[in-house]
């Protein structure tokens, strides 16, 4: 097949759809497929890439960027391009010119559902008084969008019932992204490299550490986990937080503990590349979350796959991925929080036991399964377009001849 994959972030940015995308060109490509980009331009491309096309960009949001909704020289290139279908991975700029160039093209549009954006009105509307209003027309962009698609696809049953409850019609297929698990593996990395790098942060050789990798965001919540972990770390010496991102909250958060005495032991490391990042889950013992906002949260699976239990929040994103007593555990107010924490990082054995049990929970978020099960949908897609082809004609023929 040639697919398209049409999406407003990607490599080298820092993020669960950029990573999603990535993960899902190269497997396909693997599979024997030939996948096409279609992105926008950042400044921190370095190089060559292979079947990626950007078209020009500004920013926008953070990291993100947007792009003009049509590029004609580029709709040229891609009519030349023998497109059996395309994928789009956003609601915006790039999005709608892969649904223009699929309705162009008369080929199969899918869509893929990656953010909940009634989480994020707050980054456009200052004003709470327009707060309501904002959320509402967030629902209403999404239901459009997703209603336009042949298939949408979500990453977790949280995100089919929220699409349901906007009101989307078009049929919903649930496929949680897959991720390269060699990647975080722990026998991946040298252990001298490893505490070098601890070291490096400021991290002594007896030293606990609480690890969290994300964007430093209001809608991650983290400014809940540092309240929480006033009194912890306090009483803890050789507990250390490490924060590894970046995002309009950072200094806001790095004021907060240090007001709250802990900016010690809490270390802000900024954002690290995604080429890097596997080393730094590596020096976590703990990974911890509070966020309610994710569709997914690919940065639990990684972590889980580096052989960190997980303790976060209760939310229904994490049905099936976090399991208590297996590798890591749910949580719901501040003292169940810091309980779990205790019982980890006092029992060697249970933490051990946790470790394992994450390992063994991640394979099956392996980026292979994920572009496997991509694959079938397509092709089934594909199949459901020929005939309803073959019926359209059928029935011109018979009215034809009647």
């Amino acid at each position: 097949m040639r697919i398209g994959l049409f999406t407003d972030t990607y490599y080298p940015q820092v993020n669960g759809v950029a990573t999603s995308v990535l993960m899902l060109k190269e497997n396909l490509e693997t599979l024997g497929h030939q996948v096409y980009v279609f992105t926008t331009t950042d400044p921190k491309v370095a190089g060559e890439e292979t079947n990626v096309y950007r078209v020009p960009s500004i920013p926008f949001i953070s990291e993100r960027r947007v792009a003009m909704l049509y590029n004609h020289r580029l709709a040229k290139l891609i009519k030349g391009l023998g497109l059996d279908l395309i994928h789009t991975h956003t609601e915006f700029s790039i999005g709608i010119f892969g649904r223009e160039m699929a309705k162009e093209l008369n080929i199969p549009f899918l869509h893929t559902y990656h953010t909940i954006y009634e989480d994020y009105t707050h980054y456009i509307v200052k004003l709470t008084a327009l707060e309501s209003i904002a959320k509402t027309a967030a629902r209403k962009l999404s239901s459009n969008f997703c209603n336009s698609a042949d298939e949408v696809i979500v990453p977790t049953g949280k995100v089919e019932d929220l699409l349901l409850s906007y009101g989307v019609k078009q049929n919903i297929s649930v496929m949680p992204t897959g991720i390269k698990l060699d990647k975080f593996s722990k026998y991946s990395y040298d252990s001298n490299i490893v505490q070098n790098l601890r070291t490096a942060l400021g991290i002594e050789a007896e030293d606990k550490c609480l690890l969290y990798v994300g964007r430093i965001s209001k809608e991650k919540n983290i400014e809940e986990i540092l309240i929480d972990m006033k009194s912890y770390l306090k009483d803890k010496e050789n507990v250390k937080f490490i924060l590894i991102g970046d995002g309009p909250e950072k200094s806001n958060l790095e004021e907060l503990a240090k007001k709250l005495g802990i900016q010690r032991q809490t270390i802000f490391v900024g954002e690290i590349s995604w080429d890097e990042i596997g080393m730094y889950y590596q020096i976590g013992d703990v990974f911890v979350s509070a966020s309610q906002s994710e569709t997914q949260g690919l940065t639990y699976i990684e972590a889980l796959a580096s052989g960190l239990p997980v303790v976060a929040k209760a939310d229904r994103c994490l049905e099936g991925v976090v399991q208590n007593n297996v590798n890591g555990y749910t949580f719901h107010d501040g003292e169940e929080f810091l309980q779990s924490l205790d019982s980890i990082l006092n029992n060697d054995l249970l933490k051990e036991q946790l470790s394992l049990g994450a390992i063994k929970s991640a394979r099956r978020f392996s980026a292979q399964n994920f572009a496997h099960t991509v694959e079938t949908l397509y092709k089934n897609v594909l199949l459901d377009k020929k005939e309803d082809e073959n019926l359209l004609y059928r029935n011109m023929a018979a009215l034809k001849f009647r």
